[in-house]
């Protein structure tokens, strides 16, 4: 695909080998679950550097390049990142993720993409092993490169790994997004999906149809976000639709909320049915109703929008009784933080999501997400959300369980990088764990005894339209990476 002006504009920018790499590497689409673009676009990117390439059963590449001269005596580093990103796009944006390139420009210190996710999640971090990968005048142990697949909706790269393609003993995992930051833990998660069949009837042919639109809202990270009281769509959603059953006679056909399992939803559409005589009764109330929400949020979601359109009839709505059933599931469903940590301070402990909620044609799906550090706090949320929604007769499922990483104070790895993060920036940095769902608890159950470390740049808004990546972060991050590879200790 060819670069437009603004990617070329990026590729201008320092360290020019990786902005070139993430921009070529932007080029490929890569959402997961569909990565073979981008799986081939490794293999052929490790191959065309003469280095010895390993692409496993399930996508993983594994690249390894020698030691440079003199530190063939150092310890082997696992660089590790995914290759796939979250695909998002605003409503109004017109853009196809299975054929076109990220269009991404230079907005002061930040790169950005025009009305989509940028992909610097964890693009930043693959482009930076590349760029290592190439480099002639780098000095480095020897280094094996991992990059996993289908880290976003399953971690299925990691927890499939076959852990015979590596002998390194540390591993630098590139995916934390602040650049103060060293992550020594992280939550892990499970998934609950539920789904139920509704029973139709037919709409008042009397009444007057609306298509009710909640938009506008930050959404973001479900783990790195969820702290910051952020309005999910979803739930924003259902309030309107069961403070509106109190006022007038609805009827409703239609719920399209939210999009991916780990994004905080950040729009949702009902298609709802009232009676003629009521319909200026409604848009008071909606009217209403939204400036109560407005104000309840209006130092996070000054982008919030609600909104009632006049669409024609539908023919079919659920029934009354389904209607109470599914707007008081919703409702009970616990969403945003469960428990905060008792151990670590302002540590989310255990939180839940919900991301997808969808009524149409006869079946009502909700698709949440649930995080924890802790097993047992995990296993108790996805067992509240699960229960709300199994009372009312869905069947519900669970999969995708991931382990989290329990944290090492006693690391070596990190005692090198907190010393040399001092020394370089004359500042302390931020030793923490994260309520992401990283990769390194998996890799670390496969690979024992792995000395692990997770950091990276600045990057805000992962998961969303508003994502963006710290130009000045990432130079900063470069120099720190290329400093700790030369530290990097000898061989037990």
């Amino acid at each position: 695909m060819p670069d437009t002006t603004s990617n070329m504009e990026v590729k201008n920018l320092e360290p020019q080998s990786l902005w070139n790499n993430f921009a070529n590497l932007n080029a490929v689409p890569r959402a997961s679950k569909k990565e073979g673009c981008v799986i081939q676009f490794m293999v052929d990117f490790g191959e065309s550097l003469g280095l010895e390439t390993i692409q496993d059963h399930t996508g993983n590449v594994v690249i390894k390049k020698p030691a440079t001269v003199g530190m063939e005596g150092r310890q082997t580093v696992i660089l590790q990142s995914h290759l796939d990103m979250v695909h998002q796009k605003n409503g109004d944006t017109v853009f196809n993720f299975d054929t076109q390139g990220i269009e991404m420009y230079v907005d002061g210190d930040w790169v950005r993409a025009k009305g989509t996710t940028l992909g610097a999640d964890n693009g930043i971090g693959v482009a930076t092993i590349m760029s290592i990968l190439a480099a002639k005048d780098i000095v480095h142990p020897a280094i094996e490169a991992l990059f996993t697949i289908d880290e976003e909706t399953g971690m299925t790269g990691a927890i499939e790994l076959e852990p015979a393609n590596l002998s390194g003993t540390i591993l630098l995992n590139l995916d934390t997004e602040e650049d103060n930051e060293l992550t020594i833990g992280c939550a892990g998660g499970i998934d609950t999906n539920t789904i139920y069949n509704y029973k139709q009837e037919a709409v008042n042919k009397d009444g007057i149809a609306f298509e009710i639109v909640v938009k506008g809202l930050l959404g973001g990270h479900s783990g790195m976000d969820i702290h910051k009281g952020r309005a999910n769509a979803n739930k924003l959603m259902n309030r309107i639709l069961h403070a509106a059953s109190q006022v007038v006679s609805l009827q409703l056909s239609e719920i399209d909320g939210g999009s991916l399992r780990n994004a905080i939803p950040r729009e949702s559409k009902s298609i709802i049915t009232v009676p003629a005589v009521q319909k200026e009764t409604f848009l008071e109330f909606l009217k209403t109703f939204a400036a109560t929400i407005h104000a309840e949020y209006q130092s996070i979601e000054a982008g919030l929008n609600i909104s009632a359109n006049p669409i024609a009839l539908p023919d079919f709505a659920l029934s009354k009784a389904d209607f109470d059933k599914i707007v008081l599931a919703i409702y009970a469903l616990p969403n945003g933080v469960f428990r905060m940590s008792p151990d670590i301070a302002n540590l989310v402990e255990t939180s839940s999501n919900l991301a997808r909620v969808i009524l149409r044609k006869g079946e009502f799906v909700t698709q949440s997400l649930q995080r924890s550090s802790v097993e047992s706090t995990k296993t108790d949320v996805a067992n509240a959300v699960g229960a709300a929604l199994s009372l009312m007769g869905c069947d519900v499922s669970q999969s995708g369980d991931y382990p989290g990483w329990k944290p090492n104070p006693d690391s070596a790895i990190l005692d090198l990088m907190t010393s040399l993060y001092r020394d370089i920036f004359n500042a302390e940095p931020d030793v923490n764990a994260c309520h992401a769902g990283l990769e390194c608890g998996i890799l670390g159950g496969h690979l024992p005894g792995m000395d692990m470390i997770s950091f990276g740049p600045t990057i805000h808004g992962a998961h969303s339209p508003d994502e963006c990546v710290q130009i000045s972060s990432v130079q900063k991050f470069w120099g720190y990476l290329l400093k700790v590879l030369e530290q990097i200790p000898a061989k037990k």
